[in-house]
This record gives structure tokens, sequence and C-alpha cells, in this order.
């Protein structure tokens, strides 16, 4: 988050996330080509995969460079990061309807600690002012929007390439950071 935070402030979000999607694009694709194969391999995966987790991919990217873009101060992008680090709780909430799995009375106390780790994690154990984030979310709610729907939409993607993909053909992670970076360079 500093570090795209840091971009931002100097060449824009959207161009940020579209420098650091074409760099990492890049690589992936020699990666590819490395291990032998193309892009127009993945092309082969099936289509609810590559069109709604490569959007979802495409959306989180977008939403979260903007947050972070948005964001009016470093206490603001480290709330935008906490609401951000949602995906892990919201991916196994999210499991249980999309994947059919099933829930033990563990999961909710589970969540609750995971969320205090992050939350202690991220302030360095200085824990969260709930005023000061009411008030930020108050004052800037767009911010605090596109990094909840960046959440949800890692949330989504983890679950539904699951659900989508097969499991001998792999992902297109290779194919979906290029595409990504130039999204963002479109927007």
């Amino acid at each position: 988050f500093a570090v795209a935070r840091s971009l931002s402030e100097q060449i824009g979000p959207l161009t940020a996330g579209a420098a650091a999607y074409l760099v990492g694009g890049g690589v992936c694709l020699v990666r590819l080509a490395w291990r032998g194969r193309s892009a127009l391999d993945l092309l082969r995966l099936p289509r609810p995969y590559l069109v709604g987790c490569g959007s979802l991919f495409v959306a989180y990217t977008a939403a979260i460079y903007l947050a972070v873009g948005l964001a009016r101060d470093r206490e603001q992008v480290l709330e935008v990061a906490l609401i951000n680090y949602l995906w892990p709780a919201l991916t196994v909430l999210l499991s249980l309807p999309l994947l059919k799995k099933r829930a033990s009375l563990w999961l909710l106390p589970g969540t609750a600690m995971a969320l205090v780790g992050i939350v202690t994690i991220l302030t360095q154990g200085s824990g969260l002012s709930f005023a000061s984030f009411w008030g930020h979310l108050q004052e800037n709610p767009a911010a605090m929007a596109l990094a909840l729907a960046a959440a949800i939409s890692w949330a989504l993607y983890s679950n539904l390439a699951r659900r989508w993909s097969t499991p001998e053909g792999g992902g297109a992670v290779e194919l979906f950071m290029p595409v990504t970076g130039l999204a963002l360079l479109g927007l």
C-alpha cells in the first residue's frame, strides 16, 4: 500500500496501477514463455472463468488503486488497507454459498480473531480509533466504498476461480496481469 500510494501521488492512481500491472504482466508472460506455454493456451480455459474471474481481477485492481489514490492522508491509506483486508474473511464466508462449504461453530470466533489480528498488525499494536474511522468514512466515502468493493471483488474472485476453472487447467493470472494493466491504462 505504501508503494501504491507513493506511485499514485506521483503519477495518478490508475497510471500507477497500469504501470505496476504492465511490468508484472510482462514478467508473467516471460515466465509463461519460459515454461513453454503461450497466452493462447490460457484461452482454452472455461469462458466463465476467463470472463468472470478476469473481470473481477481487473475490478479489484482498479478499485484498490482508486481507493488508495482517493485517500486524503496516510491514516486514510491505513484505513483503506484495513477495509481491503476484509477479503480473507469474506472469502471464507462467501465460500459457504458459492462453494457449498459447511461451517462449524468455530467459523465466527475464528473470523473475528483473524480480523483482530489484521487490525493489530496494520496498526502496529497502537489500536484503531473508531471515531476517526467514522469521521473519515463520512468525509471520504468514495475511498472507503472502493476499498470495500475491492475486498468483495477479491473474495468473489478467490471462490469463483475454484468453482469455474478446471483443476488440470490451472489459472490465468499470467493473462489477467497484462490485461489488467492495459485496462487501467485505457481508463
